[in-house]
């Protein structure tokens, strides 16, 4: 029923953004893995609303419980259960949604699926449910901590505003200096200020977000059906509001170039290249150099202003939004896509395990 990811390391999530809470299951997590709960709680901080001005006033802690599969902070490889707590839903700010659908929201694909939904702030179908991908992804990338994988998210675009440098001439560990996680500051100013206006407005604004993977082997990824960018591009797009996923480095559009501008030249048998627009992964397996991919983000649907729309009986009715919304769900969406790019690597990882002698 799509509640699940993943072949070996599996997480499945159950919970809407007005229920008592949301959570999830980890099954196939290693034994002795030594758990940084200090660290989870930080990925989920970053995701969490209410934390900017610029960003959606929810208060939630998002202070997560784990009930199995960890004992005296040491998993023990059995299902790790989690639950995170709703504290601060307003489903009153919704009752005017009950027999209305929203442009551009899940609302009426939801009625037509299931003929019932929950209307309170999307039920199913928010962005609250990604709570349960970063505790997930935080695990996933503690397992990649110990062979020394890192990944690193950063905003690169939002709206007009866009930073045309290689990741490589950026210092990464500066992307949480600001609110809007942009490792460039004059840049982040301007996407601050871009962000600002659009609120004023009452619309919203969309954006990019760029995320690297050092430190991943060779031989990680399968050649036909589960390959490693195909498998990376489905996690990505799951993520709420994610309208596009590209692959590759080169600051070039591989679709109208020739092959002998983007083929990279191998220069040693660790599998270096020279130039990486692949991404590091050819043949769906990766290469040994950076992986690296762009994940755009649409504005939210979610708007302050008058907008046209039917109702469950297919009349015309005006609508507008009301309660906490983002203006712009970048900022926000750094630590789920590092938390996604997390789970595919670690769930590659130990499939890679399972394929030599």
């Amino acid at each position: 029923m799509g509640n699940t990811f993943g072949k070996i390391f599996r997480l499945t999530t159950f919970g809407e953004s007005h229920g008592k809470a949301i959570g999830g299951i980890i099954d196939g997590c290693p034994a002795g893995l030594d758990i940084d709960f200090e660290n989870i709680q930080k990925q989920l901080d970053r995701r969490k609303p209410g934390q900017s001005k610029i960003t959606t006033q929810r208060k939630e802690s998002d202070t997560v419980e784990f009930l199995s599969g960890i004992f005296e902070g040491v998993t023990t490889g059995t299902p790790i259960g989690f639950t995170i707590k709703n504290e601060d839903a307003k489903s009153k700010d919704y009752s005017h949604l009950k027999d209305t659908f929203r442009p551009s929201h899940a609302d009426f694909t939801y009625q037509a699926k299931y003929g019932i939904r929950d209307y309170r702030g999307g039920g199913r179908s928010s962005a609250r449910e990604t709570a349960n991908w970063v505790v997930a992804g935080a695990i996933a990338q503690q397992i990649l901590n110990k062979i020394g994988v890192k990944i690193t998210a950063y905003v690169s675009v939002v709206g007009s505003v866009k930073m045309n440098k290689c990741h490589k001439d950026m210092d990464l560990s500066q992307v949480d200096a600001n609110v809007v996680r942009c490792p460039d500051t004059e840049i982040a100013n301007k996407m601050i200020s871009e962000i600002q206006k659009t609120q004023k407005e009452g619309a919203t604004i969309g954006g990019e977000i760029s995320a690297i993977a050092t430190g991943v082997p060779a031989g990680w990824g399968e050649p036909v059906f589960d390959k490693l960018h195909a498998d990376l591009g489905k996690e990505m797009l799951s993520i709420n509001a994610v309208h596009g996923f590209k692959y590759g480095f080169g600051g070039v559009d591989i679709a109208t170039s020739k092959g002998s501008e983007v083929n990279d030249v191998l220069l040693d048998e660790s599998g270096k290249t020279k130039t990486n627009f692949s991404g590091g992964i050819q043949g769906g397996i990766s290469n040994g150099n950076d992986i690296y991919c762009e994940v755009a983000f649409k504005p939210v649907a979610t708007l302050m202003q008058k907008q046209n729309s039917i109702d469950a009986d297919g009349n015309t009715v005006e609508i507008k939004g009301k309660g906490r919304h983002d203006a712009c769900v970048v900022p926000r969406a750094v630590p789920i896509v590092e938390s996604m790019m997390a789970l595919t690597l670690a769930d590659h990882y130990l499939r890679s395990k399972t394929n030599k002698i």
